[in-house]
């Protein structure tokens, strides 16, 4: 039942590992990692309580020391408060070099304690242990780390390669249905940019995936992260083809700026008005067929996701602002814009430099303000 991934990038690689069960197991597991038999696990205060102790004693029951950090659940901890926090703890438990940091979470704890372990001391290992559906099969696989401002979304951040990934199936059960299906939407994304059979899977499965079946997330989880393996293998730091993992990001950054990222609409659901947009978008310039954005928006709903502006609360919002947003992007270069667009189902593709006023004229379209 369990999958062993393994991350190809010369002497940083390593594996991810994906079943049920890897959180009582996890001392095996990383043990052997370790330079000195010490770890502080960074936590959240959510994920902490309810499986906080068990990764501890399996740790500890394999002979490693354990210090726990638990920062407060939420997107609001990804900022320098959090991070000077994060940063603060760490240099009073006194960690040197040979020492791990353990990101033991969603990915909020993923991305901030990633980028402290990147920071501290000049860097420092760690090791992502991934509780959410979304982590497992994005954050957590391919060493960006980042934290968020006032400006937008993980503009702040490194590229640091975890040491191992373990992505333990079980915990997903304790989910909220709402965050199960924002993990959804990055696996559908998968299918969307480059595997139309995996999409097509997830039409049939998709209801079991959602409902937490064992073998049905094994297949989901596991081939969404060899998918991502091989992009970040061939591509670390997205100078290329990485960047088709953006898929959906542009409008859907633009969506959570709009709208606070907060509860309101989470990074999941955002993606997926994204990826809806950026169909309807291609369609709209000749380059897919409308039937396809009609397949991504059927597939979307059917999943209780958004699936375009429409479905975001507070629309409707205003184009210039979105576009506004949109220049932020970090795939925007010398102030031209840069959207993942398709050409179908499975097949994905950079657009550099899309006009500026089709863009305008798209989003008034969509229902957004002039």
């Amino acid at each position: 039942m369990t999958r062993s991934i393994p991350v190809a990038l010369g002497g940083r690689s390593y594996d991810v590992i994906v079943g049920p069960g890897l959180i009582d197991r996890a001392g095996e597991h990383i043990a052997p990692l370790l330079k000195s038999k010490r770890t502080a696990i960074v936590t959240d205060s959510n994920v902490g309580e309810h499986h906080g102790e068990r990764l501890s004693v399996s740790l500890e029951r394999a002979g490693v020391a354990v210090d726990v950090i638990t920062v407060p659940a939420g997107e609001e901890s990804k900022s320098f408060e959090g991070l000077a926090s994060l940063s603060d703890q760490l240099l009073d438990l006194q960690l040197d070099r040979g020492d791990v940091i353990v990101a033991f979470g969603g990915g909020v704890v993923g991305d901030l304690a990633g980028f402290a372990a990147a920071i501290y001391k000049r860097g420092i290992d760690f090791i992502q242990v991934p509780t959410s559906l979304l982590a497992q099969v994005d954050s957590s696989v391919g060493g960006k780390t980042a934290i968020d401002t006032p400006r937008g979304k993980n503009l702040i951040g490194a590229f640091h390669q975890p040491r191992l990934v373990l992505a333990d199936l079980d915990v997903l059960a304790t989910l909220p249905a709402r965050e199960m299906a924002c993990g959804y939407a990055e696996v559908i994304k998968y299918g969307m940019l480059g595997d139309e059979a995996f999409f097509a899977w997830l039409e049939a499965h998709g209801a079991a995936v959602l409902a937490g079946d064992i073998d049905a997330l094994t297949h989901a989880v596991g081939r969404s992260v060899e998918m991502k393996a091989e992009i970040v293998a061939e591509d670390e730091k997205e100078q290329g083809r990485r960047a088709l993992l953006n898929l959906g990001h542009t409008f859907g950054h633009a969506l959570e700026a709009e709208t606070g990222y907060g509860e309101t609409l989470k990074h999941g659901e955002a993606v997926a008005a994204g990826c809806g947009l950026a169909f309807r978008f291609s369609a709209a310039l000749g380059l897919c067929d409308p039937a396809e954005a009609d397949r991504v928006e059927r597939a979307l709903t059917a999943a209780g996701l958004p699936a375009g502006m429409a479905d975001v609360p507070g629309h409707p919002f205003s184009a210039d602002r979105l576009i506004h947003h949109m220049g932020q992007d970090k795939k925007s270069e010398g102030g031209a814009l840069t959207f993942i667009l398709a050409r179908r189902i499975g097949e994905a593709f950079t657009a550099k430099g899309v006009d500026p006023d089709a863009l305008r004229r798209f989003l008034i379209e969509q229902g957004a303000k002039p």
